[in-house]
């Protein structure tokens, strides 16, 4: 951790402290920023807190027989082993402090920040300390992306259209050559490139047609799939990261169309995502060309606000984008005001999805394209598609 840095960000936002409690994983964030838990030989099957005040030495609180958990972070640590002992401790460890940070998230408005159980949340209450959440603080060192990351993501975004092209290339040829091919045929060519690439990912990607493009987290598996037929949509979504250690995802999504002429209800609703998707990136480019501040509900209700101007309100079924992380979905803002309320601010070093769709019984359409947040200005990290692509 960068001690002096997050003393700094406290002291910004009138916080006393940063709280960092987990119990078996309970909170992968707070190991996430202190590597709890990653440290050879010591385990960490006991409550254990880390306190960062806003001036002053860190201090942490571990069990007796897990003394070395926090040994790698600095600061004093005290130990306990009875319950009665962890509740002195922890009573001292806050004391002289008005307002802590935790992972927590008022009406669980933000469920992702949401880790600290209830009753250890009215624990700390008890000693007369406000919590808050840690929300922006978690963006700043848990979801921040360095130099080094962001060059990780935009390899494997290349990469990902890499494949994304030979599958439209493969689909196009198979319908030309009236070859018989399903999703997962696709699929696991896809898959296979995926390695040629270097690219790793904790699933297969998604290749849905027709109605199954209709369901967002829909993925062909070998029991279950449908063929891809001539003039049927195809929806192709898939997310990888390089290989090595840091390293962080990319994810994109892409339709494209086995005939000649895209049906106009097609391309009307493939439209109003573009149009949606385009309208949430100004937004997000604008305030970081003029330094201004957004949040992760303002960048979906910029997007959704076109898509309900164009009649298609009742299809959305989705937020409009997902932080980015070394795990597909990151710890940072998500671009939601649909499933949650996320009022995070897109901080410098903030990589997520931009992704608006709409889906109906019979197809479904979606956009999906990647940004970073730079000092002074945003980029989106890879082409963005403008019309349904043909697949003949």
């Amino acid at each position: 951790m960068d001690i002096v840095a997050v003393q700094a960000a406290l002291k910004a936002d009138g916080i006393d402290a940063w709280l960092l409690y987990d119990f078996r994983g309970l909170n992968p964030i707070a190991a996430d920023v202190t590597g709890v838990g990653r440290q050879g030989g010591h385990l960490a099957t006991r409550r254990w807190y880390y306190l960062v005040p806003a001036e002053g030495e860190p201090r942490g609180l571990v069990h007796a027989i897990e003394r070395d958990s926090l040994a790698h972070l600095p600061g004093s640590t005290e130990r306990y082993a009875g319950r009665d002992q962890l509740e002195r401790g922890l009573k001292r460890l806050v004391s002289g402090l008005t307002r802590v940070a935790m992972e927590y998230s008022p009406r669980c408005a933000i469920p992702y920040i949401g880790r600290v159980d209830a009753g250890t949340i009215e624990l700390v209450r008890e000693f007369g300390v406000d919590v808050v959440s840690s929300g922006d603080l978690v963006q700043r060192f848990a979801a921040s992306w360095n130099d080094e990351a962001i060059e990780t993501h935009r390899a494997a975004s290349a990469m990902l259209h890499r494949v994304k092209d030979r599958a439209f290339d493969a689909i196009a040829r198979r319908t030309r050559d009236d070859v018989p091919t399903t999703e997962y045929d696709i699929q696991q060519l896809m898959a296979a490139w995926f390695r040629e690439e270097g690219l790793v990912s904790d699933s297969d990607p998604n290749v849905s047609a027709a109605e199954n493009a209709g369901n967002p987290h829909y993925l062909p598996t070998a029991a279950v799939h449908r063929p891809i037929r001539r003039d049927e949509l195809v929806l192709l979504d898939l997310w990888g990261k390089l290989e090595r250690p840091g390293a962080v995802y990319a994810d994109i999504t892409w339709v494209g169309y086995t005939g000649h002429a895209v049906p106009e209800r097609y391309a009307r609703a493939f439209g109003a995502v573009c149009a949606a998707r385009d309208a949430a990136i100004a937004l997000v480019e604008r305030a970081a060309r003029e330094g201004g501040e957004v949040r992760g509900w303002q960048v979906d209700r910029a997007a959704s606000s076109v898509l309900h101007e164009a009649g298609y309100g009742d299809r959305i079924l989705h937020r409009t984008g997902h932080s980015l992380g070394e795990t597909v979905h990151g710890n940072g803002v998500n671009m939601d005001d649909y499933e949650t309320h996320d009022d995070r601010r897109l901080l410098v070093g903030t990589g997520f999805t931009i992704e608006p769709g709409v889906y109906f019984d019979d197809f479904g359409v979606r956009t999906e394209i990647n940004m970073i947040v730079y000092e002074g200005r945003a980029a989106v990290t890879g082409p963005r598609q403008t019309g349904i692509q043909g697949l003949v």
